[in-house]
Formats: structure tokens, C-alpha cells, sequence
């Protein structure tokens, strides 16, 4: 059976991995992979998240399963980490495995209560199109960002979205829009509410950054409007950014409604949808975030790493915007986009001759990780890309 099966084409971003990995240039540079880096070019393990594990090794007493819908705990802690009590919505959650997880969960929810199609911004983080695709809806685009100018098209955004349907979902990137960075205001997520409110649109909050683009309750500030405004949404929340637990595949989806009764159907069909994708969900990732979450002295710990983690990110903006400035007119926008990617106006064989000629590695859209440089290899980088910035 399987010689009828036509060959898929390697995931794009994998492929650049072992491209690099295989490069003996001893100066060449990753901004491809989206994972936070320090400026020894390493991935660390947070130093809360190491004594939550050693808290479990020294306490947990089973390894037999967890319940379908997860851990209660830590989607209760992680719920009030995001919303933060300030909403008055009902909200009910299922732990997933990781944010990609929760995504199609919330894509099969969709479905299966008959949403007729998906709003997509574009550009968008890759996979987005390919999970909705999955399940059967109707994705359909609007455009979200003019990567020539390095601005936010709001207004054709809005027109778009003013044009949907009662019941169409839209998806929306809470904070640190992957891949271009670009924050919308207080002022656009307030005019943004006020349509999907009117429209009667059920919006998809896509929530992977919290805390790498202003702070834990600033990156939320669309996200709360939204609800507020919402008869019903979907939330997905992955931990592996803001927690450093990649590999860990740890996040939730919660359904949000205006009464606890709406919101548990839609808990209980999310259960049945898990039962027969993966049953259970992974239990470290999420045993660690509720160790960190439910102690003030972890929690602080991990606010304070987190809080570097942005900083870091803040600066490597400001160096690489200061450095590009004389050659490009739109580099301050690098300094004023959020959280861990920028898309730069390169086209594809732009990529292959930086990837080619200087070792400097990204995918061919052009989306550059931030966290990947290292301050001394900014000046570098700047010289490397002014000629190809227009």
C-alpha cells in the first residue's frame, strides 16, 4: 500500500537545520530555529524550571496516566496567568500536547460545531494553514502585514473582518506575531474587539509568547479585550517559549463562553476529540509549570528569568536596528516589533546567497530569530544585509 503514497517534501525549516548542522564554516550564524538562545548561542534550562524537576523527583509518587482533560491544577494556574481574572468569562480547559496541540483541538472543535470557514492573517506562522487545512475548514486569508514597508495593514485587516460572517473564526496571534514581530496598539485591539463583537465572530487566540514582547500582563491586554468582547472564543497557549520546556510539548486549549454550562460541552467534546487523537496528554512539562506556578518563590524566579529573556531580545533590537540604520530608512521598526522574529523584505534568492556566501542561515521568507544573534556578530550581520535591505 504505501508505494501508492506520493513522497512529501521535507519540512522547509527541518531541512535548514541540517543545512546548517552540516556547514563547517566555523563563523556561520542560525537565525532560522525559533528557540530562544542566550549569547553563548545555547538553549538553557530555566533555573525554575530545574528546581520544579528536582521538587518532582524528590515528591511524585506514580507515573500511572492523567486524566484526558490533563492536569486540573496547572490549566487552572496557567487560565489565571493568562486572563488573569479580569474577563468575567467562563473558561474550560484541556492540557494538550504542546501549542500545536491545542491549535488542532480547537480546529476539530470548530469543525465539528459547524464553523463555516477560518480567517487567517497573513503573513502567518507556517503551520497555521496546514493544522485548519487538516480538519476540513474553509481557511481564507486577510492580510495582516506589508513586509515592504514593515507595517501592520490595519485597515485592510478590519475591512476584512468587517466583511465575515456571524460564526466564521478568525485567528489572531496574541503577542510577538510570528513571523513579523509587529505589535498591534491598545487603540487596534480595541477597534479589533469591537468588530469580531459586532460581526459575532468567534476568535482563535493563538497565545505562544507571554512575557517575550512587553511583560506577562501587557502581552495579554489584546487577548483580554478580545474576550470581553467575544460570545465565544478559543484560547491556545503553548509553554515552551515563555517556560524554555520545548521538548516538554506542553500547552492547553481553553474554550471560553459567557456561562460555566457552554463552556464545559465544549470541554467534554475537546475530551472525546483527545481520547481518539492521543488519549493522554504528557504529564512533566505541565507538573512543571504548576510547581513553578503554585510557589511564590519559584514563580518569581521564573518572572525574573523571563523578564531577562526579554531584555536580551529588547536589546539585540535596538543593536541591529542602530546598526542597519545608515543603509536602511525602515530599521528603526526592528526596534519597535516584539518577541523573537522579524521578517526582513528579502526574496528567496536573497536567502540562498546570504546562506551561500556568508553562512548566515534563515528560512526563505526571510523570517530572521532574533535570539539567534549574538551581540558580537551583530556588526557582522548589519554589513552582511544592507546590501540586500531596499
Amino acid at each position: 500500500m504505501f508505494d501508492t503514497l506520493a513522497s512529501q517534501p521535507n519540512d522547509p525549516l527541518l531541512a535548514l537545520i541540517g543545512l546548517y548542522n552540516s556547514d563547517k564554516r566555523a563563523d556561520k550564524i542560525d537565525l532560522g530555529v525559533g528557540v530562544y538562545r542566550d549569547d553563548q548561542g545555547r538553549t538553557p534550562v530555566l533555573k525554575a524550571v530545574k528546581e520544579a524537576e528536582k521538587q518532582l523527583l524528590a515528591t511524585q509518587e506514580s507515573k500511572s496516566y492523567v486524566a484526558p482533560e490533563g492536569d486540573r491544577q496547572f490549566l487552572d494556574l496557567l487560565w489565571h496567568l493568562v486572563e488573569g481574572g479580569q474577563t468575567g468569562r467562563f473558561a474550560a480547559g484541556v492540557q494538550t500536547p504542546g501549542g500545536s496541540g491545542a491549535l488542532r483541538l480547537a480546529s476539530d472543535l470548530l469543525a465539528r460545531a459547524g464553523a463555516r470557514r477560518l480567517l487567517l492573517g497573513v503573513p502567518t506562522w507556517p503551520n497555521h494553514p496546514g493544522i485548519f487545512g487538516a480538519t476540513g475548514l474553509n481557511v481564507e486569508t486577510y492580510p495582516f502585514f506589508d513586509v515592504p514597508t514593515q507595517s501592520i495593514r490595519f485597515a485592510g485587516m478590519i475591512k476584512a473582518l468587517s466583511g465575515a460572517q456571524k460564526g466564521d473564526a478568525v485567528l489572531l496571534h496574541a503577542s510577538c506575531h510570528n513571523p513579523t514581530g509587529a505589535p498591534l496598539s491598545a487603540a487596534q485591539w480595541d477597534d479589533l474587539a469591537a468588530v469580531i463583537a459586532e460581526r459575532k465572530l468567534i476568535p482563535l487566540i493563538d497565545s505562544a509568547y507571554q512575557g517575550f514582547g512587553e511583560g506577562i500582563e501587557e502581552d495579554v491586554y489584546g487577548l483580554r479585550k478580545v474576550l470581553r468582547a467575544a460570545d465565544e472564543a478559543l484560547v491556545a497557549v503553548s509553554c515552551s517559549k515563555s517556560f524554555g520546556i520545548y521538548r516538554e510539548r506542553t500547552g492547553a486549549i481553553f474554550a471560553v463562553a459567557g456561562d460555566a454550562r457552554t463552556a464545559e460541552i465544549a470541554r467534554s467534546n475537546l475530551v472525546t476529540m483527545a481520547r481518539t487523537s492521543y488519549s493522554m496528554p504528557p504529564d512533566h512539562g505541565a507538573a512543571v509549570v504548576r510547581t513553578i506556578l503554585s510557589s511564590e518563590e519559584l514563580r518569581r524566579v521564573w518572572m525574573e528569568e523571563l523578564d531577562s529573556m526579554r531584555n536580551r531580545l529588547n536589546g539585540l533590537r535596538r543593536e541591529l536596528s542602530a546598526a542597519l540604520a545608515d543603509s536602511w530608512q525602515l530599521a528603526p521598526q526592528i526596534d519597535e516589533q516584539e518577541g523573537m522574529f522579524s521578517l526582513l523584505p528579502l526574496d528567496q534568492a536573497d536567502v540562498l546567497k546570504l546562506r551561500e556566501e556568508h553562512g548566515l542561515y534563515m528560512p526563505t521568507s526571510g523570517r530572521i530569530n532574533i535570539a539567534g544573534l549574538k551581540s558580537a556578530d551583530i556588526g557582522r550581520v548589519a554589513e552582511i544585509l544592507k546590501p540586500l535591505l531596499r
